[in-house]
């Protein structure tokens, strides 16, 4: 295969990049090559928002052809929450025919090495990155979410995290040389010598199983990380958030052709309805790394039973936040009401549990008594959304009727703080788009036990009144232990309350937020700083992004021989 594009040129282009990104994740300290604002895009070959909007429509009603090889059928089928029928049709294979297909170039690309797979890897990314406009309408459609967050979190967010994975797996593939001499000195007799040669080579087929919610986010770091790593890589979608996946897809094999390689290292599994191939696909010899983000049941059942692979997984959680006592009530409440209401509450790092003392808080503004806390922060949220122009822009669409089903069934668990109510759409009509549920429990009845110790994934939280700041951490500890947490908060103004928390979450293994009361939420996370789950606790097997993510999808193996 004739290379468009050299690995010199490629180098030349994108090895400033790798650099940045490895001292960005060696300081932690704030750092993106993608812009975060939409008119930055428009210029040196990338779409603007008329565009990137124009092309979007261009997809819808098509046909997606891959040219991948096995293609037994035409399936589809995607309907946005937004109330958009998408009509886009996407390659079904037979995977008798695929998978050999993408083991075939996995030769070439192992012996590329990690530079050379590192810039490709940039070169798909700087792509993905002109056309964000499109992708962002894209993840939009299928996830729910509103332009902006789709804009943000599903393009340069997502891009971020791409870059940092295949960061990190250049630094664990270089991290052995190449070659080395080896002499072992034998007294009188001449030394023992041995030419030793290293070569990171790849486990096999990786297979990426997309998520509803955030399919670019959640999904580029696992695939990123194993094409940096030389393996070939399986794209299966979840059935209604194909497009985004597929468009990736479709991105790294025209870059894969360019650049001299297999376009077919990496592939999409799109199913018919019903179809159900995740768990086909999990069991295959070939598989042999898994990247999941979904739930806890789907993800548990990949971890006992697809042996033959590396599962790296993320599942489900019940975030809590510890509410003790602040110094800026206002800017707490502010932030607080922001974080239960982003996207509709629709993420993996939403708080649910808000745990109060009975007792109630001191705050700036005086004593405050829990029904006061519960109270204020139901008028924080209203305050927040009762602008349905703004509401909108924040809470996206609901992303399926499994989230609304539970939003509605919250209301009868418990005294409610404070109702969801209905929000219209004016250029979404279709959309079910709802504000967040807020319910009292309290932490000493057995009966609101089974509430707040189960994931509610969508608006809904709970504020559950604790006897003091000790049960709290008690009570957060044991959740974390036994259901796991993507993310935990607290408020205090005692160093007693925050270093006894400190110390659960260091014990469980839980990332922590304290006293939070800017523009820095709780449920978001930067890339080549925060880390995105542990890999410590049930909620997720593995941390994005952290060198264990990466070093065991390749193993080095070496060869050697006396000089």
């Amino acid at each position: 295969m004739t290379a468009a594009l050299s690995a010199h040129e490629l180098i030349a282009r994108h090895r400033p990049t790798l650099d940045q990104a490895l001292e960005a994740i060696r300081t932690r300290a704030y750092w993106s090559p993608h812009p975060e604002h939409p008119k930055a895009y428009g210029e040196n070959g990338s779409l603007d928002a008329a565009a990137g909007k124009a092309a979007f429509d261009a997809l819808l009603g098509s046909r997606l052809d891959l040219g991948q090889p096995g293609t037994d059928d035409w399936v589809g089928g995607e309907t946005s929450p937004y109330g958009v029928d998408l009509g886009v049709t996407y390659p079904h294979a037979d995977l008798d025919v695929l998978l050999p297909a993408m083991k075939a170039g996995q030769r070439a690309w192992r012996d590329a090495g990690a530079e050379q797979r590192a810039v490709v890897c940039l070169e798909i990314l700087k792509r993905i990155s002109d056309r964000t406009h499109e992708f962002a309408h894209a993840v939009m459609h299928t996830s729910g979410q509103a332009f902006m967050m789709a804009f943000q979190a599903g393009g340069p967010h997502a891009q971020d995290r791409g870059l940092e994975a295949v960061a990190y797996a250049y630094v664990e593939q270089v991290r052995t040389p190449d070659n080395a001499e080896w002499t072992k000195p034998q007294g009188k007799r001449d030394p023992l010598a041995m030419t030793k040669q290293f070569t990171p080579v790849p486990r096999g087929i990786a297979l990426m199983i997309g998520c509803n919610t955030f399919p670019t986010w959640n999904g580029y770091p696992g695939l990123f990380a194993s094409l940096a790593t030389g393996n070939a890589v399986l794209v299966k979608p979840h059935p209604r958030a194909v497009l985004p996946l597929a468009l990736t897809v479709q991105v790294a094999r025209e870059v894969l052709a360019e650049t001299g390689f297999d376009p077919n290292l990496i592939a999409l599994a799109a199913e018919r309805p019903g179809e159900g191939i995740a768990k086909t696909l999990a069991l295959r010899p070939e598989i042999r790394i898994i990247d999941y983000t979904g739930s806890t049941e789907f993800g548990d059942w990949l971890e006992a039973n697809a042996r033959q692979a590396q599962v790296y997984t993320e599942k489900a959680g019940v975030n809590t936040v510890v509410v003790h006592s602040t110094s800026d009530y206002k800017g707490m409440l502010s932030n607080l009401a922001f974080s239960l209401s982003l996207y509709s509450g629709q993420m993996c790092t939403t708080p649910q549990n808000l745990l109060v003392p009975r007792e109630g808080i001191s705050t700036d503004q005086g004593p405050k008594s829990y029904d006061e806390v519960v109270a204020d922060l139901a008028k924080s949220v209203d305050g927040l959304l009762g602008d349905d122009a703004r509401a909108n822009a924040l809470l996206g669409a609901i992303v399926n009727p499994e989230v609304k089903a539970r939003l509605e069934a919250a209301a009868g668990l418990g005294e409610v703080a404070l109702a969801s109510r209905e929000i219209t759409n004016p250029d979404f009509p279709g959309a079910v788009v709802r504000t967040p549920v807020i319910v009292k429990l309290d932490g000493a009845k057995p009966d609101d036990e089974a509430a707040y110790m189960s994931e509610c994934f969508g608006p809904v939280s709970f504020a559950v009144a604790v006897d003091s700041a000790a049960d709290a951490a008690e009570l957060l500890r044991r959740t974390v232990r036994e259901k796991g947490a993507m993310t935990v908060g607290a408020y205090t103004t005692d160093p007693e309350v925050e270093q006894a928390v400190q110390e659960v979450c260091l014990e469980e293994a839980a990332q922590l937020s304290l006293n939070l009361t800017g523009g820095v939420y709780v449920n978001q996370t930067a890339a080549f700083s925060d880390f995105h789950g542990s890999g410590g606790n049930p909620a997720a097997s593995a941390a994005l992004c952290d060198g264990a993510f990466v070093a065991n999808r390749f193993r080095v193996v070496e060869v050697r021989r006396e000089a």
